[in-house]
Order: C-alpha cells, then sequence, then structure tokens
C-alpha cells in the first residue's frame, strides 16, 4: 500500500476571489453565460487517441520504486490505445479559475478535456454554463457503481455536468489522550477547557456547514438567517478566546504538535495523522458532517469529449476505484471498491476496507450530507461578514 498526504491547498481558502466569484456569476456579467448549443466543438476523439487531464497535485496512484508512473492511468492508456496528457497544475480553486475563466468567458478552448475542482467551484461552471453534459452511455460504470450519496448534489441534480473523482467529510479532529474525554457535538467545541486551543478553517465554503449542522440545521437548504446566526456564534467564541485562530489545512502542524486539541478538520488529512499518532481521532457529530467531492467536469469546446468520458468511467471500475483509494486514502465514490479491498492478499491493504473515512459505514452515512453551495446572489454579502470575522 502506498499513501500520501492531501495538497496543502486542495480545498484552499476563499480569498478576493469568492467576491470576483460573486459579481462574475451574479448579473454583473450576464455574456459569461453560455447557452447550451455553444458548448460543444467537433469531437475528435475517433481520429486523435488523447486527451488532456488537468489534476490537483498528489491525487493520484503512483508506483512505489517509479513516482514518474501511474499505475492505473497507464492501465487505461493500454487498454484503450489513447494517450493522457496528466498535468498537476491546480493548486487552488480560484487560482484555476482565473487561469482558464478568460477563455471561458469568450468561447474560446482551454485546451484541457478533463478538470478537477471542488464541488462548490464546480456549481459555478455549472451555472455559467462552462461544462458539457455527459454522455451516460459511455459510462456504464458511472452509471452503476457511483455512491448514492453523490449522485443529486443541488448544483447538479442528477450529476449531468460532473462526476466525483474523490470526496471527503468535514468533521472534527482532536488528540484523544491529551482532551482526556470524548468529543461528539460541534458544541464540544466551545467546551471552557478547549479555550485557545481550538481552531476552524477560514475559507467560508468550508466552514459553515458543520457549524449549520451543529445548529441542527438541514444543510441542503440552509437559509441567509442559518448563515448569520453561525457567524454570530463565532463572533462570540472569538470575543471569548475560545478560537485560537482559523486556518487552512495548516490546522495538521498544530494539532500533530499539540498546540491545537480540536478543530475543523477534513477526513483525509485525519487518516495521515493517524499514521503517526494513533490518539488523534475524527469525529462525525451526533448532528451530522458534510460531505463534499472534488469532481471531474468537462469543460466547453473540448475537443476529445468521448474520449474524456471513457476514462472518467475507467476510474469507476470497482478494481481501478480500490487502487485509486489504497493510495489517496479519501472517502471512496465507488463503494463496490469496498469487497475488492478486502479481498486483498495484504493486510495493509485489507484493513483499509474497514476504514470509515475511506468506506462510511451505514450509521455514519446517516449523518452525512451535501451541502448546498453559496449562491452567486449570496456571495459577496457571505463572503464580506466572514472574512471580516476571520480576518482576512
Amino acid at each position: 500500500m502506498v499513501t500520501t498526504s492531501r495538497s496543502l491547498s486542495r480545498r484552499s481558502v476563499l480569498l478576493g476571489g469568492g467576491v470576483l466569484l460573486g459579481a462574475l456569476t451574479g448579473c454583473g456579467v450576464p455574456a459569461a453565460h453560455v447557452p447550451a448549443a455553444e458548448r460543444a466543438a467537433a469531437d475528435l476523439s475517433r481520429r486523435e487517441k488523447r486527451l488532456t487531464w488537468a489534476n490537483w497535485p498528489l491525487y493520484i496512484d503512483t508506483d512505489e520504486e517509479r513516482p514518474s508512473r501511474r499505475p492505473t492511468l497507464e492501465a487505461f492508456e493500454r487498454r484503450t490505445g489513447i494517450s493522457v496528457e496528466y498535468v498537476e497544475e491546480i493548486n487552488d480553486n480560484d487560482e484555476f479559475f482565473g487561469k482558464i475563466s478568460p477563455a471561458l468567458m469568450n468561447r474560446q478552448p482551454t485546451d484541457r478535456d478533463l478538470i478537477v475542482i471542488s464541488d462548490w467551484m464546480c456549481a459555478r461552471f455549472v451555472r455559467l454554463g462552462w461544462v458539457q453534459e455527459m454522455d451516460r452511455s459511455r459510462q456504464p460504470n458511472v452509471t452503476k457503481y457511483l455512491d448514492p450519496l453523490l449522485r443529486s448534489p443541488a448544483f447538479d441534480p442528477g450529476r449531468k455536468f460532473t462526476v466525483p473523482w474523490q470526496s471527503g467529510i468535514t468533521g472534527i479532529a482532536y488528540n484523544r489522550r491529551r482532551v482526556g474525554r470524548e468529543i461528539r457535538s460541534v458544541s464540544d467545541l466551545w467546551a471552557p477547557d478547549l479555550k485557545g486551543r481550538v481552531t476552524l478553517l477560514s475559507g467560508v465554503d468550508e466552514a459553515f456547514a458543520l457549524l449549520m449542522q451543529g445548529n441542527g440545521i438541514d444543510i441542503t437548504r440552509w437559509t441567509a438567517d442559518d448563515f448569520h446566526t453561525v457567524c454570530d456564534q463565532v463572533e462570540k467564541q472569538v470575543a471569548k478566546g475560545q478560537i485560537r485562530r482559523f486556518t487552512g489545512n495548516d490546522y495538521i502542524k498544530d494539532l500533530s504538535s499539540g498546540d491545537v486539541l480540536a478543530c475543523q478538520a477534513y477526513s483525509g488529512d485525519v487518516i495521515q495523522l493517524q499514521a503517526d499518532d494513533p490518539d488523534i481521532e475524527f469525529v462525525v457529530p451526533e448532528e451530522g458532517a458534510e460531505l463534499w467531492s472534488e469532481s471531474l467536469m468537462i469543460p466547453n469546446l473540448a475537443r476529445h469529449k468521448a474520449n474524456a468520458e471513457l476514462l472518467i468511467d475507467h476510474y469507476y471500475d470497482p478494481e481501478v476505484a480500490a487502487e485509486l483509494a489504497a493510495w489517496v486514502n479519501y472517502v471512496c465514490p465507488v463503494p463496490a471498491a469496498q469487497d475488492v479491498l478486502a479481498s486483498s492478499d495484504d493486510e495493509e491493504t485489507a484493513a483499509l476496507a474497514e476504514d470509515p473515512l475511506i468506506f462510511p459505514d451505514a450509521a455514519m452515512r446517516e449523518r452525512l450530507a451535501i451541502a448546498r453551495d453559496i449562491e452567486p446572489g449570496e456571495r459577496q454579502e457571505f463572503a464580506r461578514r466572514w472574512n471580516k470575522i476571520v480576518g482576512l
């Protein structure tokens, strides 16, 4: 088994780009929207057996002895004869948006056939009409094996434009030995003995859902009042000195050192931390936690759409999904991969099948939900208020 840590900026902080996005996806630039009839280019897939795929660093399996090799990707190339140019160029959702949005806005090709970005950013691409609907007749594995929990987010009902690459959970991480008791609820973060040793995520898109769930809110249909209630609560905790700081993925360092005892965290990070410190726990609170994805999309005017659709389906073969899950350690969007890992002759690999942070068990699944994203008309107001609290 090979594992690696998540890219430090993969679900990165929403800075000023949030305001830009709010203006662009709202009424400020109506010409940015591309109607369905103008999204497709002539597909050269049959003649040109290739495609270009943009992804995040450290987000695919590699060969332990030869890191430049990617076994699951090479298997696709051998099976189909399609050559894949795999580019690790996405380090931040907003940064990548800025990189390719001029082309998409102006009805020009991006020179990429497949991209992977966080679902909250995917929502903007879908609303703007910047991505193409996929042909599920070329994707029988996606149709059959995609996790039911991920099949119909509010921003893309039925997943017509997006397919999850990997998924994860935003919950609570804490050091059980140092805290000396269990943490089970969002409200436990506000306990007096944790004063000054709690962190929250700084990005508004990353932070708000879990905090709302702590208030008993259904995050699939939250309201502006729910958002402002959370902000009021967080402001009070900041004033009391309960919250040490707001972080990106650097909470990992704080939790490992003991400077922080409990924090908002991503499930994939905690799997890596537990390898070095088994006292670190990840909790899906009693009130629930947010299930999120980073998803594959085919941008407008991609010249190898059919090839990209075949590649996506390749990764929904349970055997392939299992191989990838064993390496990246995120929540696998293909539940059928669990049985593949469980049957492995390698003891350590087989044990991954029982890890609820890769394959959530039934009890955990009941407490997971995909939050509706912040809509264009809300973003500027919400980002301004949240960023003022965070100090951005």
